[in-house]
């Protein structure tokens, strides 16, 4: 994960929510949307989950799973993450302003 910078995740087999404090800026309730849509990601498909963001400015979606989970389904999981991209179009829109112009100094860094 070169040049990402890690915004949230779960992970499942922990049974934890990690949030990045860093970014502890963003509204109280984009906290919470993210916190659980991280914690139901990681319910429905099991595995880690996490979001984070790329040099650019980009939101980045991630999903992994222990060597030796056989329940862990990568089809399921990648389906999952389109699905979540495609309902979530607006809250990334708004991460990534979010982080260019905090981080970066510069909206919208394209």
């Amino acid at each position: 994960m070169e040049n990402h910078s890690v915004l949230c995740g779960a992970n499942a087999y922990d049974v934890k929510y990690y949030f990045n404090d860093r970014f502890s800026s963003l509204p109280a309730a984009i906290q919470a949307e993210l916190k659980i849509l991280c914690v139901l990601f990681t319910e429905e498909v099991g595995g880690i989950f996490s979001i984070s963001f790329a040099d650019d400015g980009e939101v980045i979606l991630e999903t992994a799973s222990e060597a030796d989970d056989f329940y862990y389904d990568e089809v399921s999981s990648a389906l999952m993450i389109g699905k979540v991209r495609e309902t979530r179009q607006e809250l990334f829109r708004s991460l990534k302003l979010y982080y260019c112009t905090f981080f970066k100094g510069k909206p919208p860094c394209y």
